[in-house]
């Protein structure tokens, strides 16, 4: 499926750990996912249908993390505004593109990312 074809929906999870290698020995040993590491506090992984990542970053120790993929970033921030979401982080550049968190109105934080850069740069 085209990346352009997940706009809207659920598209990667983070999972918060204590140690990036250890969660890789034991999803890889339960389940056969498979793993790239993005230095020593983070690794994506990918269990053939669904890709997520696993984040041992202290500063970032959150619940798991839904994250939403979008073509357009700003117009899903003002939209999630508009519809009574709060926005706990701004647009943010990340290795893979561009994301911000936000809060729903039952305050759970979920994130949207996009791959491209600012359509309002």
């Amino acid at each position: 499926m085209a990346q352009s074809d997940h706009n809207n929906r659920i598209d990667y999870i983070e999972l918060p750990v204590d140690a990036v290698g250890a969660a890789k020995k034991f999803y890889g040993q339960v389940f056969g996912w498979r793993f790239t590491d993005f230095g020593p506090d983070y690794a994506s992984f990918d269990d053939g249908r669904l890709t997520g990542g696993f984040n041992a970053d202290a500063s970032q120790k959150l619940p798991p993390l839904i994250i939403i993929y979008a073509r357009d970033l700003e117009a899903s921030r003002d939209a999630v505004m508009k519809a009574g979401g709060r926005i706990r982080d701004d647009i943010f550049d990340f290795p893979g593109g561009r994301r911000f968190h936000f809060f729903d109105p039952a305050g759970n934080v979920l994130a949207v990312w996009s791959d491209g850069h600012s359509k309002r740069a």
